[in-house]
């Protein structure tokens, strides 16, 4: 598969968070220098502030990609930056200066709200049609709502809504298509207005958190099933398989701290398996009495051998043989911070997996705060980027230490032979010691487009 011999990253974009840190600053998009012969490796090169506060940036997503394949006239020169919290978007020219980023256009969120009747975007994917899609969590006033915005690829421009007909899910969060199988899949994490302020255990067995994966129509737009993965699952992260012809995927849940593997059946519909559970720790000192691991990003390596994921709570990174889909195997494992470190405040009190906590983890002298959270994997698939920042009102719950020192980018070796997984001890990105003040790391994108982004058609 010559995919896998891309050339190898050498620069990765990150969106950098102010909103929730006391640091009256807005959000940037950073240029991070990932080459290790390069002078300024593990550095910021770059910063590219948005011109307003309190934005959240979250995800980005491209104006193009391999669904546009065979047409030479699209290229990869926009980042899309849909902001979780203000519902502005921000498109980004990476065209000009793919080490100097710079802002081309604003779309105002009353442009969202009114045209759309929709708020708090997620997720950005470009559509063969060379269209821009992005998720969606609520409608303008916070309740949930899973629908779709709609951008022009040229202009950039909001074109109105993607879904069609009158049942829209009642909550939206992450989405993935794969037009072979005519179909688009979508998750739900939670109405905005709750878990925007932070995590509340009131807010579970209410009907809050999401618990279904949403089947729609990719030709008709229209949304045809609910699979229903638990009460208060909060699936987030969906990936179908690269191969375009796989009409199967894994969905990680984050509260139920589950991995499901979706996939098409003999009739035709789709249906959903649980396929690995992370137990949960039995714990004082903590929130509450059980720990989930909190699953809260997911990835698939680009030849479909390997599933990764973060236990953001826990604080592991896992890697997982998918030969046989039905039955991952867990081959690579690494502890890189999390809430159940020795001498911190939490004591595990039962544990199914481990035989004693883990020590705190250490890099370069710092103790990381915080969790594994957002992964992005190499196109050879050896090495994997991780950042520590969920949602900066949750980091500031969870991990108040995450709002003091600010977040770290981090790598892990694989070995895609055996499997598993060693932490880079010569590699450390640290976003405490940016220059107006310690920020919250999140999504990594990579210019010639990566794991998480590409859809092939």
């Amino acid at each position: 598969v010559s995919v896998l011999k891309g050339p190898r990253e050498e620069i990765v974009y990150v969106p950098c968070i102010y909103r929730n840190t006391g640091r009256k600053k807005p959000d940037f998009l950073a240029t991070v220098d990932v080459n290790p012969k390069s002078l300024h490796y593990c550095q910021v090169i770059h910063r590219l502030p948005m011109p307003n506060l309190g934005d959240e940036l979250h995800h980005s997503g491209w104006n193009a990609c391999s669904s546009c394949f065979g047409d030479a006239t699209k290229k990869r020169n926009r980042l899309i930056l849909p902001s979780f919290i203000s519902s502005r978007i921000y498109v980004v020219d990476v065209g000009t200066d793919l080490r100097a980023p710079r802002l081309f256009k604003v779309v105002n969120s009353e442009d969202v709200f009114w045209k759309c009747n929709l708020g708090y975007p997620h997720t950005s994917h470009c559509l063969g049609s060379g269209e821009i899609m992005i998720s969606t969590l609520g409608d303008p006033a916070g309740n949930g709502k899973g629908g779709f915005i709609l951008l022009d690829g040229e202009t950039f421009e909001i074109k109105g809504n993607w879904e069609k007909g009158d049942k829209i899910p009642p909550m939206g969060y992450d989405f993935w298509y794969q037009p072979r199988h005519n179909v688009l899949i979508s998750t739900e994490w939670g109405i905005p207005k709750c878990l925007g302020y932070g995590f509340d255990p009131n807010d579970l067995k209410k009907g809050r958190y999401g618990r279904r994966i949403n089947v729609w129509d990719w030709t008709s737009h229209t949304y045809v099933q609910a699979i229903d993965v638990g009460e208060d699952a909060a699936p987030l992260e969906i990936r179908f398989l690269h191969n375009p012809a796989a009409a199967e995927g894994y969905v990680g849940c984050t509260i139920s701290s589950a991995i499901h593997r979706f996939y098409k059946t003999e009739q035709g519909d789709w249906a959903a398996e649980k396929v690995i559970q992370v137990p949960s720790k039995k714990v004082e000192g903590w929130l509450l009495p059980d720990m989930p691991g909190f699953i809260t990003d997911i990835l698939i390596s680009l030849d479909d051998r390997f599933l990764y994921f973060s236990n953001w709570l826990h604080g592991d990174i896992r890697q997982y043989d998918i030969s046989d889909t039905r039955k991952p195997k867990l081959v690579g494992q690494v502890f890189v911070g999390g809430s159940i470190t020795k001498g911190g405040p939490v004591t595990v009190c039962r544990d199914e997996e481990l035989q004693s906590q883990p020590d705190p983890f250490f890099i370069k002298g710092k103790k990381v705060p915080g969790g594994p959270q957002m992964i992005q994997l190499s196109l050879d698939g050896k090495r994997l980027y991780v950042t520590t920042s969920l949602y900066s009102a949750w980091d500031r719950q969870f991990y108040p230490d995450l709002i003091k020192d600010g977040s770290v980018m981090l790598q892990l070796d694989v070995d895609t032979e055996q499997g598993g997984l060693t932490v880079n001890e010569s590699f450390l990105v640290d976003f405490g010691k940016e220059p107006d003040g310690p920020c919250l790391a999140h999504e990594i994108r990579y210019p010639g487009g990566d794991c998480t982004s590409d859809i092939w058609v």
